[in-house]
């Protein structure tokens, strides 16, 4: 059935397909040959009114998806037509990587000859032109996003899903979230989804900076966010040189202090876990909170459990473990599994 997404690119864009084009065209698939009142009747795309789709049939003939005869219109096998789209599509993307490569030699020649100064630091004002630079360079990466997430909380809309597209293409990406972070109400659901993604997420109690490095090509440092005042919004664009190497030793240090949040989503759609499972599920969750330093207040409000509630369960892990100190029963529970759950 199509999927009347409208308000979204069709999954056939890239083979140069509007979103009613790809409708219509499943349309055909299910139901060749038909007219355009029959087409009409079979559920056009949401908005797209009747006196245009004679223009999308139009177009789909001419990009040898559909053939008419008369009044009729059919599809064409998608194996033979689209394969011919997708092929024209990735001749015209190697042209367009091969100009980039192009121009970017030219920049490359005017700063050897001294023409354009190296730049090693962007300056970036006005929150618009730091979100828009920021989802710029995360798309950008090839190999590696690494991040460190504290306050203040700039990123726009649709970061974590494009975080989640990084994780789709291959991309790693290491996150190291100051304690105030996974206090907030919902952060922990949040770290969980992305660990489940294939994030890798640890914490450390504070944290120097808000820094995004993207490979080691560029990063991101903000140095300025006012949510009430958004031309004052600032940050740094750092390109190749001493100052992105140091930022890059500067992770790699705190990496390797930071502790590791080990948890584990619900699977979408699954049945409820047994007890056993349920219990450690649970205390993963809750060893995660001890390791990210937070009160008991806090980890019964993550939790969604009562204080007292709270009190029980980490005294019943810390007596499982052996430890003596809240701090102790985290750091020996993030490197090593904790014992079964008692009965």
């Amino acid at each position: 059935m199509p999927r009347n997404d409208r308000d979204g690119a069709g999954a056939l864009g890239a083979a140069g397909l509007t979103p009613d084009e790809e409708a219509v065209y499943e349309l055909l698939i299910d139901g060749s040959p038909a007219t355009t009142a029959r087409i009409a009747s079979l559920g056009t795309p949401a908005g797209l009114r009747a006196d245009q789709l004679p223009a999308v049939l139009a177009a789909l003939e001419a990009k040898g998806l559909v053939t008419r005869s008369g009044a009729h219109y059919a599809a064409v096998a998608p194996e033979a037509a689209l394969d011919v789209l997708l092929v024209t599509a990735e001749r015209e993307l190697l042209r367009a990587r091969e100009r980039a490569g192009e121009l970017d030699q030219a920049f490359q020649r005017r700063r050897a000859a001294g023409e354009t100064p190296p730049a090693v630091v962007e300056v970036v004002t006005g929150q618009r032109a730091v979100q828009q630079r920021h989802a710029q360079i995360q798309r950008a990466a090839w190999h590696q996003l690494r991040c460190l997430s504290k306050p203040p909380y700039f990123d726009p809309p649709g970061s974590v899903a494009a975080q989640r597209e990084l994780l789709e293409r291959g991309v790693t990406s290491r996150m190291i979230y100051e304690r105030g972070f996974v206090d907030r109400i919902g952060a922990l659901r949040q770290i969980e989804t992305m660990v489940g993604a294939g994030q890798q997420a640890r914490v450390l109690p504070s944290l120097p900076m808000k820094l995004y490095l993207m490979d080691d090509r560029f990063a991101l440092l903000l140095l300025r966010h006012h949510p009430d005042d958004p031309d004052a919004d600032a940050a740094l664009v750092v390109h190749p040189s001493g100052l992105l190497e140091a930022l890059s030793r500067l992770f790699e240090g705190l990496w390797q202090r930071a502790l590791p949040l080990r948890l584990r989503p619900p699977a979408p759609g699954a049945a409820p876990p047994a007890r056993a499972r349920a219990s450690a599920d649970d205390d993963e969750r809750l060893i995660a909170l001890l390791v990210a330093g937070l009160t008991d207040e806090a980890i019964a409000r993550q939790l969604g459990v009562g204080y007292r509630t709270a009190e029980r369960r980490i005294a019943n892990l810390m007596s499982r473990l052996g430890a003596h100190t809240r701090f102790q029963a985290g750091v020996q529970a993030a490197f090593r599994h904790p014992p079964p759950p008692e009965d």
